[in-house]
């Protein structure tokens, strides 16, 4: 098997199985000093009304050196236009040394990377 495929199965069977039934799951990869990062989040339906919703994700991370998952509940602001939250990723268990510091997006369903700042040194990976 080669090894993207090994990481899209690795992926695939760390989805929660309700997460991945949403079909609105986001996958994208990033290029962290030459390796291939991959990153998906799963989010479920959100809950709250008004100005504030919460919405509990399923994020999972994966390199060709390891991978882990993990569930969060981020706190979205509606309104107009997509919301946005920060999460920080310590690349330690992908056999990576940093943090990435992202900035996500909420719309239409879906969580995804808007960017991505990789410390220390302040690289800018998206």
């Amino acid at each position: 098997m080669k090894s993207s495929s090994l990481v899209a199965a690795v992926l695939l069977a760390a989805f929660p199985a309700a997460a991945a039934s949403q079909g609105h799951c986001s996958r994208e990869t990033l290029s962290v000093r030459g390796t291939p990062v991959t990153v998906a989040y799963c989010p479920t339906v959100p809950a709250g009304s008004g100005p504030e919703v919460t919405v509990p994700v399923a994020a999972t991370y994966s390199s060709p050196s390891g991978s882990f998952s993990k569930n969060s509940s981020f706190r979205f602001i509606t309104g107009e236009g997509p919301a946005r939250v920060l999460e920080n990723v310590d690349l330690g268990q992908l056999g990576l040394t940093g943090t990435l510091h992202l900035t996500l997006v909420y719309a239409g369903g879906e969580v995804r990377i808007e960017n991505a700042l990789l410390t220390p040194g302040a690289i800018i990976i998206k």
